[in-house]
């Protein structure tokens, strides 16, 4: 999986996310990933990753071995 779908994924489900990733082994299998979305605010950090989780489809531990999230609301 590399960095563009992952960005893809994240933006269809949460569409005014900032999205940043980033290639952490040069492997395109662990990246790490900055997301801020409005949709956060209010939400603990474990919600907000469910969130994040959830907009990848099934692909954590499988596709994408590893992403170490950042996420918050704007602001």
């Amino acid at each position: 999986m590399n960095a563009g779908e992952i960005e893809r994924l994240i933006k269809e489900a949460l569409p005014d996310a900032k999205v940043t990733i980033r290639d952490l082994a040069g492997d395109g299998d662990h990246y790490a990933a900055e997301v801020v979305s409005a949709a956060f605010k209010g939400k603990t950090r474990v919600q907000q990753h469910q969130m994040v989780y959830a907009a990848l489809k099934g692909r954590m531990g499988g596709e994408l071995h590893a992403l170490a999230l950042q996420t918050s609301a704007p602001g």
